[in-house]
């Protein structure tokens, strides 16, 4: 039986916390460690330091993460491929809201500057952080059930 509509956004949301605590901060501590992808070894992962609105930045990600969770949760009784495939395009999506939505209302360059890494990092973290929505999302609503 398919759960209610509220049931499967709260769901969702939680699912992307869950994502951006393990899987989106998860990738960027291997990258960091690895030396890959350009991040440097000062980049704090689990940031808990606040942003310009006083929010700790880590907190600020895992909302805006629980958002995007929150409408897949929604949307996950119409998805016909498998649910860990339409995270990983939720967080491409993510991806690309980034370079174009919020670096225009931040006043950043669109595209990262157009800059080949900052797309190579982007869509690899929040891929990875999409990914862990898509699996993670099925475990939980199971669990609920």
């Amino acid at each position: 039986m398919q759960k209610a509509l509220p049931i499967r956004v709260i769901l969702g949301f939680v699912a992307a916390v869950i994502a951006v605590f393990t899987f989106h901060q998860g990738m960027i501590l291997l990258l960091r460690e690895t030396g890959m992808l350009g991040i440097p070894a000062s980049a704090k992962v689990w940031n808990f330091a606040a942003n310009p609105n006083g929010v700790p930045a880590v907190l600020n990600l895992a909302f805006w993460g629980g958002l995007y969770g929150a409408v897949f949760g929604a949307l996950a009784p119409r998805f016909t491929w498998p649910l860990w495939l339409c995270g990983l395009l939720t967080g491409f999506t993510a991806a690309l809201v980034g370079f174009f939505i919020v670096a225009a209302l931040k006043g950043q360059p669109i595209g990262g500057g157009w800059v080949l890494m900052s797309w190579v990092r982007s869509f690899t973290i929040n891929g990875c952080f999409g990914l862990g929505l898509g699996l993670i999302y099925p475990l939980i609503a199971r669990r609920a059930s």
